[in-house]
């Protein structure tokens, strides 16, 4: 259907429309026409992403002179495909001409999208990018070159190669949309790299939909997405987290299974320094002449060879020469030894120790010699160091790699950061595992770059509340902030209120009375009776994941689990996103099948 709002044609791909996506698409077209940014809470099942692309579409194809770009960030690969499918539908039914002039494509990981038959058999995602980076890595191409026989390339990036060089990639993908599926398919059909052609036809394409870290977090999106342009709009879908997901991206936790491994990569590391000093010298020669005028050649590296990027955020890292005590590569691993030393020695701690970042470099200076600016190029001059040595087994580096991200990071900032070092896990408290984890408390940090760069960025989900919290915990002024209902034909939500159980004995999760076994008794034989009685889905709620826990293994060892489990299948919630994702489809399954379910699941704010 079309219709008018405010002067704007909007083209929606459906029959009818809820009132309350009328009113939505309305606060966004003021937002838009304002050039800020806006939060929008919407509840789930209303049709949000159907009216963000319908009507930011809309508004592209009404002004051509200042056309539009549409970043849309979801946080699984699930709510990617979903959005994907939206796309497809809105393009259906676009006029012929405006959907002809639209590219809309999803991005991932090498994971996800790579087609090479022994690359894409590994199971783990790092595993995945070592295999491709094996096969595309700029010297190992030179030295297929003179050697094809014994030295292995991928025909698909060989072939996107080609392409690039010669200009011709968007022949390979003409203007739709293309979903992950589609991007394989087309790997396959066209013998292309799909993630090689996705990442680079991004900035072509008027809508993007990708992963909140490609935007969020500064090693990738200063790979992935520094060539967007001012004149996109930024959309954070299901973002009632994303203060947790600011926090991640720049938090970062070492274990002594971590400084083990990262002993094991130095001792590696230290091997092909001493073979290429006996048979190619001059690469290490030339990778110090290039340090001591900084480090601004990872901006001309071939695509294969881009790794990660510094975890700072772009704004904060040095624009200068490397320091000369670590620009030797002798000298840089003596300066990473004692490091891993000192943060080994600090792992061993019986008690539990807060440190602000300026006190712990402090330390780290007294006692290992190693000052705040040698931290700070720590994780750039690791990069630089690899890729001199040639080493294409990334994932097996992933320990020293945190080591220097640790180091870069606290080298950096000297707010909004605290390094907290944990002798036992509150999980296992008699069994010793000690971390050292650098906090980050300042969500701020990591989006405030996305906020200043992109002229209008949308928060949405179905729940932002509080919504005047977001502000404050982003620092940003929205132009437009607003919460919608849902527009209800009948009363269908019923809440009660349950204060005794059936034997009379007050309920409650108040902290004094949650662990009471005769309260813990009574909610398990309630939802033991509901789960009886209502047909298809149930949702539990706890207060945390440690008391979720605690009850389910109380219900297991009273016997009420393996009654509730007579009548439904039992789906958990855990901090992993991924099996979380793989939880609630499952659950939905159970739930359209008829056999129900019943999802434990965590009530966060």
């Amino acid at each position: 259907m079309r219709f008018d709002l405010d002067g704007l044609t909007v083209h929606f791909p459906y029959a009818a429309i809820y009132p309350e996506q009328h009113a939505y698409m309305g606060e966004l077209k003021r937002a838009l026409d304002a050039r800020g940014h806006a939060l929008l809470e919407m509840p789930t099942g209303t049709g949000k992403t159907a009216a963000l692309i319908s009507l930011i579409t809309s508004y592209s194809l009404a002004n051509p002179s200042r056309p539009l770009r549409l970043l849309y960030c979801t946080r699984t690969v699930h709510e990617m495909e979903k959005t994907l499918s939206e796309l497809c539908l809105l393009f259906s039914h676009l006029p012929p001409a405006a959907a002809r002039s639209l590219l809309a494509l999803g991005l991932s990981s090498r994971k996800n999208l790579c087609v090479h038959p022994q690359a894409s058999a590994s199971a783990a995602r790092d595993s995945v990018d070592t295999a491709c980076r094996r096969l595309t890595a700029s010297w190992v191409r030179e030295k297929a070159a003179s050697d094809q026989d014994s030295t292995p390339l991928c025909e698909y990036f060989e072939t996107f190669d080609r392409a690039a060089a010669a200009g011709d990639l968007a022949s390979y993908m003409p203007p739709g949309v293309y979903t992950l599926a589609d991007l394989r398919s087309l790997g396959r059909e066209r013998r292309i790299c799909p993630y090689y052609l996705a990442r680079q036809m991004v900035k072509y394409a008027n809508v993007v939909v990708y992963s909140y870290q490609y935007l969020l977090d500064p090693k990738v999106a200063s790979i992935v997405s520094r060539e967007m342009q001012k004149e996109c709009v930024v959309v954070f879908d299901e973002a009632h987290n994303i203060d947790n997901v600011c926090i991640e991206a720049l938090s970062v936790s070492i274990r002594k299974q971590t400084l083990e491994g990262a002993e094991r990569n130095l001792r590696r590391i230290n091997q092909e320094i001493d073979r290429f000093k006996a048979t190619d010298a001059n690469r290490l020669r030339a990778e110090y002449n290039r340090l001591v005028d900084g480090l601004a050649q990872r901006g001309n590296l071939p695509i294969s060879d881009a790794w990660l990027a510094n975890p700072s955020l772009p704004d904060d890292i040095l624009k200068e020469a490397v320091p000369g005590n670590i620009r030797r590569a002798e000298h840089f691993l003596a300066v990473l030894r004692r490091l891993v030393r000192f943060l080994d020695g600090r792992l061993e701690t019986e008690n539990v120790e807060n440190e602000m970042p300026v006190s712990f470099v402090a330390s780290i200076h007294s006692q290992a010699g190693i000052d705040q600016r040698m931290l700070r190029f720590c994780y750039d001059r690791l990069q630089s160091l690899l890729l001199t040595l040639e080493i294409t087994d990334t994932d097996e580096f992933m320990h020293i790699q945190t080591i220097c991200d640790f180091a870069t990071l606290i080298g950096t900032y000297t707010r909004g950061f605290s390094i907290i070092i944990e002798p036992y896990d509150d999980r296992m408290p008699n069994v010793r595992d000690p971390v050292i984890q650098l906090s980050c408390h300042d969500a701020s940090l990591a989006i405030q770059p996305v906020f200043d760069r992109f002229q209008t960025v949308v928060i949405t989900s179905g729940t932002l509340s509080p919504i005047d919290l977001y502000p404050r915990l982003l620092n940003f002024n929205p132009v437009i902030s607003r919460s919608f209902t849902m527009s209800l034909t009948r009363d269908c939500i019923c809440p009660m209120v349950l204060t005794r159980g059936s034997d009379q004995l007050p309920v409650s999760t108040k902290f004094d009375m949650r662990s009471d076994p005769g309260v813990v008794r009574n909610y398990g034989r309630l939802l033991l009776e509901m789960a009886s009685a209502v047909p298809d889905g149930i949702v539990c709620f706890f207060v945390s994941y440690s008391y979720m826990d605690g009850i389910v293994n109380s219900w297991n060892d009273m016997g009420i689990l393996q009654d509730i489990m007579q009548h439904k299948l039992v789906f958990i919630e855990t901090p992993d996103v991924v099996e979380t994702t793989l939880a609630l489809d499952n659950y939905r399954k159970a739930c359209d099948c008829g056999r129900g379910a019943v999802f434990f699941s965590v009530a966060s704010i």
